[in-house]
């Protein structure tokens, strides 16, 4: 049985308005109250045919056996299919802006530890940076036919 002060602090709380299930936790507890993380949970295992009795059970899935992308964490350097040597026209224009851009980067350490270069060089290795990543704008494929992209267009 409680003691005199707590059955006076319950009366108290009663007079107050105090709902009775914060009674014995001074408001902190949530007892009684419908759970909003619960009610999400569970209407997502509804969703996703999970069922909707009862506690959340683990299932165990097998994983296919073939990688999901040809492009893997520890690709196969022989495979034929990973690495194709450009076959259009804009699939060699690309590879000439990444030359131009690797030429600039390349240009850009000669500038930044050869002292007294004229001011000509640093605006040709600016220019040949300039034009390599513009470049790569306009040899750029379509975003549809990209495989390290997802449906939403999220790099993978």
């Amino acid at each position: 049985m409680p003691n005199r002060a707590e059955r006076r602090k319950a009366a108290r709380d009663q007079r107050r308005g105090i709902p009775s299930q914060y009674d014995h936790t001074n408001g902190r507890a949530r007892t009684g109250i419908i759970d909003e993380y619960a009610l999400q949970e569970k209407s997502r295992r509804i969703q996703e045919g999970l069922g909707d009795g009862g506690e959340w059970k683990p299932s165990a899935r097998t994983v296919s056996d073939e990688p999901a992308s040809v492009f893997e964490s520890n690709p196969n350097y022989r495979d034929p299919k990973a690495f194709k040597a450009p076959h259009s026209v804009r699939q060699w224009f690309r590879v000439f802006s990444w030359t131009l851009i690797a030429l600039s980067i390349i240009g850009f350490f000669v500038v930044m530890w050869v002292p007294n270069l004229p001011m000509w060089v640093i605006i040709t290795v600016s220019a040949v940076f300039i034009v390599g990543v513009v470049s790569l704008f306009f040899t750029a494929g379509n975003y549809k036919n990209n495989p390290n992209l997802d449906a939403n267009g999220t790099a993978v």
